[in-house]
């Protein structure tokens, strides 16, 4: 059977093994969470033996961007505690991972736990925190943006960390509604920039929703299209970045507070981390 990436996701937060640990086992165990585990086990994996049944949806993003601020990386390193996730050598561990990567711009989450560390991989380092604190700890998310220049959010207690890239350079105004930004995706939570970066399944799915709602509530079978696709594009206005309201007036879109910030300022991709989703 073919194996999904929440049912990685969920082995891998149960268990500490590797993404392609997880993988290979869930497609051995047919998708079975706990055969996976079994499995991991038989294969020696001395970190899903220990901690399995455990779920780390604690811990801190950190979110950075270069000193050129053309590049920023978001890290979620998750553990099982608050008490665990708020300590200072924690918080500083997390924060040297976001530094690495910065540095060093691995192209993956797996090439990142292979990265050196003051001596030794991210990976291994990990796996000797475990043994200390006595936690399950993964290194659960990973996320770069590129562009002209790149606006990072931190927030709440880093439960949240959120990259902006936009199209023009950093300045005072382009800083500061960057933030602006990087708050709203942070409590909205859009899909996507614009309808451009909308699944067609995701489409096809409100607008399937939206008919059969209609049809359910007695509209004529000669309306139910057109309804459906109003359904679609008020989806798309609520649940894309640029064409929602702004979270501190209203009255604008996104869209037009950027330009109204500078003249052709647009927001060209983002991240969204958040603590307990694991990617």
């Amino acid at each position: 059977m073919a194996v999904t990436a929440a049912q990685v996701n969920e082995l891998r937060n149960l268990t500490g093994a590797g993404l392609m640990d997880c993988k290979k086992a869930l497609t051995e165990a047919n998708g079975d969470v706990q055969a996976a585990i079994d499995f991991l086990r038989k294969k020696g994996a001395k970190v899903a033996e220990l901690r399995a049944g455990r779920a780390a949806a604690e811990g801190v993003v950190i979110a950075k961007t270069s000193a050129d601020n053309k590049k920023g990386v978001a890290v979620y390193l998750s553990c099982e505690s608050d008490f665990v996730g708020k300590n200072e050598t924690f918080v500083k561990f997390a924060t040297d991972i976001a530094d690495l990567a910065l540095a060093q711009n691995p192209a993956s989450l797996d090439a990142l736990l292979e990265l050196d560390l003051n001596g030794s991989t991210v990976k291994a380092q990990v796996q000797e925190k475990v043994s200390a604190i006595g936690e399950l700890i993964n290194v659960s998310a990973y996320e770069t943006v590129e562009g002209e220049s790149v606006v990072a959010y931190n927030h709440m207690g880093n439960k949240i960390g959120v990259l902006v890239a936009l199209n023009k350079g950093l300045n005072e105004a382009v800083s500061t509604v960057g933030k602006d930004v990087a708050m709203q995706i942070a409590a909205m939570n859009p899909l996507a920039v614009d309808a451009a970066g909308v699944s067609a399944e995701v489409l096809a799915r409100e607008k399937g929703i939206a008919r059969e709602k209609a049809a359910a509530s007695g509209k004529p079978e000669n309306i139910l299209d057109k309804i459906a696709e109003n359904a679609v594009n008020s989806y798309i206005k609520e649940n894309t970045l640029l064409t929602q309201p702004f979270v501190k007036d209203g009255s604008k879109t996104v869209a037009q507070v950027l330009g109204g910030a500078e003249s052709g300022l647009t927001v060209t991709s983002f991240k969204r981390v958040e603590r307990g989703a694991a990617k």
